[in-house]
């Protein structure tokens, strides 16, 4: 093998000022946040304020919105503060109340009526039973009533008596009499012939026919007379029937003449105080179904007084005028502005509403219009319901209904049923005209579900407010952190922070955006960190949080959630895990890996190596052939295969066959932030030239050998920086990274501090070549005119390694022919 030649080369190195922002106090114009103005606005979002207040004014179908964005970007507080600057929170909307419809019981009528008026009008119809309940016996028992009532019953009598005194009459001229006889439990009169002024039976005329002591001309005689008498009996009973209805009717007809007035002049007043036509309707079936119901009144006041049982509560089961009752299913009584929903729990029934059921005593359900209760949704109803929308397409039947609503903006209260075929309610209450602003809060994977695969889901939400987790770190932003924590410290009672404490915060905003020109708006991160350094400063007794109080806070912050970080620390120091801080191999390089904790984000290295054999496989993702790789990856993979060809298969074949592997890797792996790692292992192993183990690298790679960004930068350095020390820094020691992640870093102090003295170094790269030359110590050199690489560099060695392998691919094709 031709031999190397050393680079001379002198790569690029990070300064210590580029690793990281900090913050001058003495540029913050102030002492502490007491001098400072209480933030009150929503800071660092414009685009999602912008849309948010479209969609809050816009009174058309379909223009409600679905909110994204990180937890803690302040998405619930924006909506709910540009919800108290619309103009629709001016309008209060109206009472819903379900009444009886008498005509069809089953289908409780809907009114609406003004606000704070269903409450009033439910007390009035309260009222007028109370008041009927007295009034009504009251006139059953007055002097006037009873003599109109007796005057129509004497002069029934007197009728029945003239009917019945004519036919007794006529009955005795013809020689009968009219006898009472038992039929069953009553007795009835009867025509029967009188012989020697005694009443006989037809029979007993016969046997005196045949004893010849009366005529066969006689009997048939009395005979006929008294089928006619029996016939005009039958008449005089019609009659008589006929004078009971009549009595009947001109008893109740009295009954309503004496309680109209009362009924009435109860009803009316109620309907002057509530002149819409569809309380008019309900009045009108009131009172004539009152009028039809007079006895039930006389007998509830008299089963009071003369046994003593109370009237039975108002909407009780066993109420005897619940058809009377009002359901006031939405009150708005001294509301001053439009509803404003936060529903948690966005189950069917506490979403839409439902019927409620009771025992009916012998182990079935019953229910009736009262028991019909509001959902959210309709309480909503002219103002704002907000929403989790994981939660709420995680219940059974909610979204289908939900968007149904939406589109039709009608409301029908029903309970949930999963089974078509069974029903779980007899009641099917009028449906509810709706008119209620949708916020729904989600991430942006959910939305960009819900988006393509719902075709009905752009229709109902037209709007999207997307919250950034960052915003541009300048002169503004920096004043509006500082208010934020003057208003975190006035509205929880914590101690002012001085400007060295908020210098602090804003570092650590920066540090939590990944990015050094930019801050961080997770602001529920940010005030755990100050009340968390407020915590600290009162432990040691300071009237003031500084900035070391803000440093305490985020160093135990973090030591609370490393005890994985700890333990994989540990398993390397023991060499468990087996990383190489120093030294040269061939073939083998640290990469670097992040690990995702939810609570906890920190990097540490990863063993890769390459190892490569005449052959015609290309190259073998050992992870893939395991099932532990993910499809970005295979993808990292793939593209070093077009690399490797891009630079080398000009003039002959790849007769090669390469194995990647991620050492000691047990999980999934996925990403491709190692792909220029994996390059590095492969050359290695193929011009045999050893990499520096003192170095590791991250970065993604395209076919063209540039260097690509890659996420977790800080992490990574910071991870491979910990394990470098705990082994004794050599001043060799240092990560590779892209050049375009440069402006992302925002390290810990210490790292920076070991850059400054040269204990540990960060070279950023462009492209393959570069990374290279760090990593070998070789020059990488660059393709000639007539395709060749000179001598002594890592291009040209590769390039004669796969030439040997090409012939001896050949020779072995040709020996086996």
């Amino acid at each position: 093998m031709t031999k190397v030649k050393k680079s001379q080369k002198q790569h690029v190195e990070l300064k210590p000022g580029d690793l990281r922002w900090e913050c001058d106090p003495g540029t913050l114009k102030f002492k502490t946040t007491n001098d400072l103005k209480s933030c009150k606005e929503i800071i660092g979002q414009e685009r999602a304020l912008s849309a948010l207040r479209m969609a809050f004014d816009i009174e058309s179908l379909g223009y409600n919105v679905f909110v994204t964005g990180k937890v803690g970007t302040g998405r619930k507080t924006s909506v709910r503060r540009l919800i108290r600057e619309s103009d629709r929170l001016k309008h209060i909307p109206d009472d819903k109340l379900y009444v009886n419809d008498f005509r069809n019981p089953d289908t409780p009528r809907l009114l609406r009526l003004p606000s704070s008026q269903g409450r009033a009008f439910k007390q009035e119809m309260e009222e007028l039973i109370e008041l009927l309940v007295k009034q009504i016996p009251e006139m059953f028992e007055s002097d006037g009533y009873h003599e109109s009532r007796k005057a129509v019953i004497d002069d029934v009598k007197k009728q029945q008596k003239t009917l019945l005194t004519d036919f007794e009459n006529k009955v005795s001229g013809k020689g009968f009499a009219l006898v009472q006889i038992q039929v069953g439990a009553v007795t009835r009169p009867v025509v029967v012939p009188l012989v020697d002024d005694k009443p006989a039976n037809l029979d007993k005329l016969r046997a005196l026919v045949k004893e010849g002591k009366m005529t066969e001309k006689k009997f048939q005689s009395l005979e006929k007379t008294h089928e006619k008498l029996s016939n005009d009996l039958e008449d005089v009973f019609k009659k008589l029937a006929v004078l009971e209805k009549e009595t009947a009717r001109r008893l109740k007809e009295m009954d309503h003449e004496f309680a109209r007035p009362i009924v009435h002049s109860n009803i009316d007043e109620i309907r002057a105080r509530h002149p819409q036509q569809k309380v008019a309707q309900y009045l009108d079936e009131v009172t004539e179904s009152i009028m039809d119901q007079l006895n039930l009144f006389r007998q509830a006041q008299a089963a009071e007084k003369e046994q003593g049982v109370p009237l039975p509560r108002p909407g009780s089961a066993d109420d005897p005028f619940l058809v009377y009752r009002v359901n006031l299913l939405v009150d708005n009584f001294k509301a001053k502005q439009a509803p404003v929903i936060y529903e948690t729990s966005p189950t069917y029934s506490n979403l839409f509403g439902s019927v409620e059921f009771s025992s009916d005593g012998s182990g079935g359900s019953r229910t009736d219009f009262t028991r019909i209760k509001a959902g959210s949704l309709l309480k909503a109803d002219g103002g704002f319901l907000l929403v989790e929308a994981l939660d709420l397409l995680m219940e059974p039947g909610v979204w289908p209904a939900f968007k149904r609503i939406l589109r039709n903006r009608r409301l029908e209260i029903q309970n949930y049923s999963p089974i078509y075929l069974l029903s779980v309610s007899g009641l099917k209450p009028e449906p509810i005209r709706i008119d209620v602003k949708v916020a729904l809060v989600g991430d942006t994977h959910l939305y960009q579900l819900l988006f393509e695969r719902d075709p009905e889901f752009k229709k109902i939400f037209k709007l999207r407010a997307d919250f950034d987790s960052v915003m541009d770190l300048n002169a503004k932003s920096r004043l509006d952190y500082a208010s934020f924590a003057k208003r975190i410290a006035d509205s929880e009672h914590l101690l002012a922070l001085e400007n060295s404490a908020v210098a602090r915060v804003l570092e650590y905003g920066v540090k939590l955006s990944g990015h050094r020109k930019k801050l961080s708006t997770q602001f529920n991160d940010i005030a755990d960190i100050i009340r968390e350094a407020d915590y600290w400063a009162r432990k040691t007794g300071r009237k003031h949080v500084t900035g070391a109080d803000v440093d305490k806070a985020v160093l135990e912050k973090r030591d609370r959630s490393s005890l994985i970080e700890t333990k994989i620390q540990e398993m390397i120091q023991d060499e468990s895990l087996m990383i190489a801080t120093s030294g040269s191999v061939v073939g083998q390089v640290n990469g670097l890996s992040v690990y995702n904790l939810g609570d906890t984000i920190f990097g540490k290295p990863s063993r890769i190596t390459a190892q490569v054999a005449v052959g015609t496989e290309g190259i073998i993702n050992i992870e893939r052939e395991a099932e532990l790789s993910g499809s970005l990856h295979d993808k990292g993979v793939l593209i070093i295969s077009g690399y490797m060809r891009a630079r080398f298969a000009h003039d002959k074949p790849l007769a090669v066959t390469a194995s990647l592997c991620f050492e000691q890797s047990y999980g999934g792996v996925d990403g491709d932030s190692a792909s220029s790692t994996e390059i590095y292992a492969l050359m290695s192993a193929l011009s045999g030239i050893p990499i520096s183990q003192a170095v590791a690298v991250t970065g993604s790679v395209n076919q063209k050998g540039e260097i690509q960004p890659i996420g977790g930068v800080n992490e990574k350095i910071e991870g491979f920086f910990d394990v470098c020390r705990a082994r004794k820094l050599t001043g060799e020691q240092g990560v590779i990274i892209p050049h375009q992640n440069a402006s992302d870093l925002m390290l810990r102090q210490d790292v920076v501090e070991a850059v400054r003295k040269g204990e540990f170094h960060i070279w950023p790269i462009r492209n393959v070549d570069e990374g290279m030359e760090i990593l070998m110590g070789v020059p990488a050199g660059s393709r000639g005119p007539i395709g060749t690489y000179p001598e002594g560099t890592i291009n040209f060695q590769v390039n004669q390694r796969l030439q040997e392998f090409a012939e001896s691919g050949r020779h072995y094709s040709s020996s086996d022919q």
